[in-house]
């Protein structure tokens, strides 16, 4: 089931960073059969993915009842291309599905909101429960002394900010560490999500908004140590494994032949499917 409907929207609030004009925000909006007031989920996609990648999730909840609205974050995906701004300024993507709220509860008949993502889209969706960045290891990776990870999708950020004058940077630890919790998303799942050594631990997210975690003791990109680790950020959160052998690119529900995901992607098509039933119960039980 491809997207109901694709928007091409702006958000006025924040520059384009690489063009003139406001941030672009593609909106890729899922319906479910039933018309009318539904119950929402955000979601948003990994480093260097797009909205399509998250099909294997937005199918199963759209036929389930709930609306879906899918983004395409700027400068962070396949269809537009990747930035540096795009790879290492995560505080663009909570504030994209914060926007797309805004902008749907203007338009739409929208019920109880939920997120959930992938890999730095799980990143999204806890911003949006409450999790925070710690500021030290931001400033140290901005000095070249906090290692960057380098995935294919976008191999060389550390020279490209190490590069950089220090005032097009200066503002980035305090906004990346600064809170990104939207009051309005009841609760969040997140799959494999890329929190690491950056998460601030010593700032939890809000107790009681319900958090599911998901991950894979075979993944080389998320870790599962430093997922676990993350859990001390999130108060009562409720984690697991999805198996001793998953890839981290499992999650891509697309790829083609020539990819170096292309295995991955094959194999992954039953713990998706697995994974996607707990994300509907999940909102089904929270967003009543």
């Amino acid at each position: 089931m491809a997207a109901s409907e694709i928007r091409e929207l702006s958000d006025p609030s924040r520059p384009h960073h690489t063009e003139a004009g406001p941030r672009p925000v593609r909106l890729h909006l899922h319906r479910p059969q039933r018309p009318g007031h539904a119950p929402l989920g955000l979601l948003s996609h990994g480093t260097g993915g797009s909205a399509e990648q998250m099909a294997w999730l937005a199918e199963p909840l759209a036929e389930a009842g709930f609306l879906v609205a899918a983004v395409d974050h700027h400068g962070n995906n396949y269809r537009d291309g990747a930035t540096l701004r795009g790879f290492a300024f995560w505080a663009d993507r909570p504030r994209d599905l914060s926007f797309v709220l805004d902008h749907l509860l203007e338009r739409e008949q929208v019920g109880p909101v939920g997120a959930a993502g992938f890999s730095l889209g799980g990143y999204t969706a806890a911003a949006l429960a409450g999790v925070r960045l710690a500021r030290r290891p931001i400033e140290a990776a901005l000095r070249g002394e906090y290692p960057l990870p380098s995935p294919p999708e976008y191999p060389t950020p550390a020279e490209e900010l190490l590069a950089l004058p220090a005032e097009a940077t200066d503002t980035w630890p305090q906004q990346l560490a600064a809170g990104h919790a939207d009051p309005r998303v009841r609760c969040a799942f997140l799959v494999a999500p890329a929190l690491g050594e950056i998460v601030d631990t010593g700032a939890p997210a809000r107790p009681g908004r319900p958090v599911a975690v998901r991950w894979s003791d075979a993944d080389t990109v998320v870790p599962p140590g430093t997922v676990r680790r993350s859990l001390d950020a999130l108060p009562g959160a409720e984690g697991r494994s999805v198996g001793a052998d998953v890839d981290h690119y499992a999650f891509l529900c697309r790829a083609d032949p020539d990819s170096p995901f292309h295995d991955a992607v094959r194999a992954g098509a039953p713990v998706r499917a697995r994974v996607a039933a707990e994300v509907v119960e999940f909102f089904r039980r929270h967003l009543r």
